[in-house]
C-alpha cells in the first residue's frame, strides 16, 4: 500500500498544478474532470500524510516509553496506545478508498417503482416509496425528473420512473433495488385488518448514448393514445410510445408528454439504461454465479425491507437493521438506512479485497 499511496501522491502534485494551468482553467469540461479528480486525491494524500506524520511520532513514543518510569511510563503507555489506534484507524480508512472504484460511481441513476403484490394496496404504497425518495433526494440536494407514470385507480401508480441527478446518487440509491413490502390496514379495509403488500424497485445507472448503442431494427415501436386511471382516454392524439427491444424483449412505454417525439426520448433513455445494467449484471454474473437480481420475482418472500405501519418500524433484511422511525423514513429522513448498507458493502468488499 505504500508503494501505492506514494504514486497517488505524485498524482496528486501533478493534479493540483494542472488546476493552475490557464489552458485547464480556460476549458470547463477538462476543468470538471481535473477538479474532481483532485477531490478524490485530496482525501487520500492528506490521510496519507497524517498517517506518516503518525507513525513517526509513534516511533518518538515507543523510545521514550522505554526509557520512562512511574507515572511518566503510564502516560507514556496511553499516548502509544491512542496512536496506534490512530493509526489503525487511517489505515482502514485509506484501504477503502483505494478500492478500486464502481464503474457506475459518477452516474446519474433512473429508478421504477412498480405496484407487485396486493392489488391497489401495492399500488398507493408505490407512490409511497416514490413520495419517500423524492424527499429524500431533496434532502441531498439532488435534482429528480419524472419520466413516465402509469397512475391507478386511487392514486397510487402502478408504476413510476423518474431520474435523479446529483453527486453519489448511484452509490447511495443502489441499494434500494429489490422487493419492498408493507403492512398496514389499507384504506379499502373496512375490518380493520392488517394486509401485506409489496412493490418494486429497480435503481438503474443511466446510460449515455455512446454506452449502448441500440440498432434501430431491433425496435419495435408502437404509438398509442395515452390514458389514465380505469383506462379512460386523456390524449385525443397517439402520442404515447411502447418500444419493444426485440433481441431482449425489453418493453418500455412513455406516455406523460403531450409530444410522440419526447415520450420516444424518454423511453429510448430508460431502454438504454436497462441493457447497460442487463450487460453489467451479465459481466457480473460470469464472475459470481451467486449474484442475485435487484427485483426477483416480486413475491413476498423475496424481500430486501419491510415497513410495519403500526409498530412504526422499518427492517432491512440484509443487514438486520431495524428502526422504530418509519414516519421519519417515510418523510425522507433515510440517512440511517442507506448509511449502514454503504458501511456493510464498504466492510464486504475490504474483506474481498483481503
Amino acid at each position: 500500500m505504500l508503494d501505492r499511496l506514494e504514486s497517488l501522491e505524485r498524482e496528486f502534485d501533478d493534479v493540483e498544478a494542472r488546476l493552475a494551468d490557464p489552458a485547464v482553467i480556460a476549458d470547463q469540461s477538462t476543468y470538471s474532470e481535473v477538479a474532481k479528480r483532485y477531490r478524490e486525491l485530496d482525501a487520500i494524500v492528506s490521510r496519507s500524510r497524517q498517517l506518516r506524520g503518525l507513525t513517526e511520532d509513534l516511533d518518538v513514543a515507543r523510545e521514550m516509553l522505554r526509557d520512562a518510569a512511574g507515572d511518566d511510563r503510564d502516560e507514556m503507555r496511553a499516548e502509544v496506545e491512542a496512536t496506534e489506534a490512530d493509526i489503525e484507524r487511517l489505515t482502514e480508512e485509506l484501504r477503502a478508498l483505494m478500492l478500486p472504484k464502481d464503474p457506475n460511481d459518477d452516474k446519474n441513476v433512473i429508478v421504477e417503482i412498480r405496484g407487485a403484490e396486493g392489488g391497489e394496496e401495492a399500488n398507493l404504497f408505490a407512490r409511497d416509496l416514490f413520495e419517500m425518495y423524492q424527499a429524500y433526494a431533496g434532502r441531498m440536494g439532488w435534482k429528480s425528473e419524472v419520466l413516465g407514470t402509469d397512475p391507478s385507480d386511487m392514486g397510487g401508480f402502478n408504476e413510476v420512473t423518474f431520474l435523479v441527478r446529483g453527486e453519489g446518487v448511484w452509490s447511495r440509491l443502489h441499494h434500494e433495488g429489490g422487493v419492498h413490502r408493507v403492512q398496514r390496514v389499507p384504506v379499502t379495509e373496512s375490518q380493520g385488518r392488517i394486509h401485506t403488500s409489496s412493490a418494486t424497485v429497480t435503481v438503474l445507472p443511466e446510460a449515455a448514448e455512446v454506452e449502448v448503442d441500440i440498432d434501430p431494427n431491433d425496435l419495435q415501436v408502437d404509438v398509442y393514445r395515452s390514458s389514465g386511471p380505469g383506462g379512460q382516454s386523456v390524449n385525443t392524439t397517439d402520442s404515447a410510445v411502447r418500444i419493444t427491444h426485440k433481441p431482449t424483449g425489453l418493453v418500455v412505454s412513455m406516455q406523460d408528454e403531450k409530444s410522440q417525439i419526447q415520450n420516444r426520448a424518454k423511453a429510448l433513455q430508460v431502454l438504454r439504461s436497462r441493457l447497460l445494467k442487463l450487460e453489467q449484471d451479465r459481466q457480473a454474473a460470469e464472475l459470481s454465479d451467486q449474484r442475485r437480481g435487484q427485483v426477483g420475482g416480486g413475491g413476498r418472500s423475496e424481500k430486501i425491507r419491510t415497513y410495519n405501519f403500526k409498530e412504526n418500524r422499518l427492517t432491512d433484511h440484509r443487514i438486520n437493521l431495524t428502526l422504530y422511525k418509519l414516519d421519519k423514513v417515510l418523510a425522507g429522513e433515510l440517512e440511517d438506512v442507506i448509511d449502514a448498507l454503504v458501511a456493510e458493502e464498504r466492510t464486504r468488499r475490504l474483506a474481498e479485497d483481503g
